[in-house]
């Protein structure tokens, strides 16, 4: 019996989960170095989905 592959989730909707997670992580935190910290990896994920959908894009052409 054949086991069926699940879809992988993509690189966007990975980097937007850690990047959610982070956040929830970051307000549970107390001010101070390490919510910086999770709050800075939270944005850097998110800029990472940004990016990725910015190079996915069907607007995106190869220069000619």
């Amino acid at each position: 019996m054949r086991q069926r592959s699940q879809a992988k989730p993509t690189l966007q909707n990975r980097l937007l989960i850690q990047a959610m997670r982070l956040m929830v992580e970051a307000n549970a935190l107390p001010h101070g170095p390490l919510r910086d910290a999770a709050i800075r990896k939270a944005r850097q994920a998110e800029t990472g989905a940004h990016i990725n959908e910015w190079l996915s894009s069907p607007g995106l052409q190869t220069p000619r």
